[in-house]
């Protein structure tokens, strides 16, 4: 699949197969979060990533309760060090977390992007670093199905090209 067309058909998915994924395809995906651009080239980033059943289902917990998150073959956090970019930390681990969702789209995976969870929980599970701050997770998985498309707004709406 080229970058376009995984682009246009990355979906939010929330079910996946109870399905391990190979370690290559895996480490594909962590590799082109590594290689994403960051704010003078900092990299202020750790991927921590959970493949055991029992601390996927603690990290789905943590993640206030999301448990459909634990059927993915990995769940990754995008964890960042404010001291090594401070103004830039987390839109760099952003960029690289989207980085990996598009590699994982691309190689057939569904992910989800989630925001929402209790910070020191995943911490103290994947054992962060300290001074890092955990920006993001994704589940990464075969998905069951994959969702529609949403509806988004309109290109009037979005675009404002040559502005007056």
């Amino acid at each position: 699949m080229d970058t376009i067309q995984a682009i246009m058909q990355r979906r939010s998915v929330r079910a996946y197969r109870p399905q391990p994924i190979p370690e290559r395809d895996l480490m594909t995906i962590l590799e082109c979060g590594r290689q994403a651009p960051s704010a003078s080239n900092r990299q202020p980033w750790r991927f921590m990533v959970a493949t055991e059943a029992n601390l996927k289902r603690q990290v789905a917990r943590a993640c206030l309760n999301q448990n459909w998150m634990a059927d993915a073959g990995a769940i990754v956090a995008v964890v960042a060090f404010p001291e090594v970019s401070p103004n830039w930390y987390a839109v760099d681990a952003a960029i690289a977390l989207q980085t990996m969702v598009i590699a994982a789209r691309s190689l057939g995976y569904g992910t989800c992007w989630i925001g929402a969870f209790r910070e020191d929980e995943v911490r103290a599970l994947l054992k962060v670093p300290a001074g890092a701050r955990v920006v993001a997770l994704s589940p990464i998985g075969v998905p069951v199905e994959w969702p529609a498309a949403r509806e988004r707004k309109g290109a009037a709406e979005t675009f404002a090209i040559d502005p007056k």
